[in-house]
């Protein structure tokens, strides 16, 4: 996985992986710093170091820094670069609960039209926490 900078990794991007170059890029990014890889206040590498590290086109890397502020993740000073945003990892954080929502909501339906009650339902969820996660909450 390439590391930029001192704290931002992010990779691989590949055409070969779902989704377009830049929503991967996105993605990465919200990850680290979720993950708390990446505090408030860091600076992301520029356009061209990161493009030139990941191997795509500058315009990848603008959308996807576009798509970052625009979610309010990041934000950018002219002549300084991008940097995360004071509420960043809360606004990556608030994203991922909210697609393990509708991942969920998803994921009853199906069991419902599998004829599953909801106890059925929990005991599934049980089993995947457990086999997948480690039992970890």
């Amino acid at each position: 996985m390439p590391k930029v900078g001192s704290e931002l990794q992010i990779g691989p991007i590949s055409t070969a992986a779902p989704g377009p170059l830049y929503q991967q890029i996105v993605d990465a990014v919200k990850r680290e710093i979720t993950a708390g890889r990446m505090a408030p206040g860091s600076a992301l590498p520029s356009f061209r170091a990161l493009a030139e590290l990941l191997l795509v086109s500058l315009i990848t890397v603008k959308r996807a820094y576009e798509e970052l502020e625009r979610d309010g993740v990041i934000y950018r000073r002219q002549g300084l670069g991008s940097f995360v945003a004071a509420r960043g990892a809360d606004r990556s954080r608030a994203e991922q609960r909210s697609v393990a929502r509708h991942a969920i909501r998803a994921a009853v339906r199906a069991g419902r039209q599998g004829g599953l009650d909801d106890a059925g339902l929990l005991d599934l969820l049980k089993e995947e926490l457990g086999k997948n996660f480690g039992g970890h909450s």
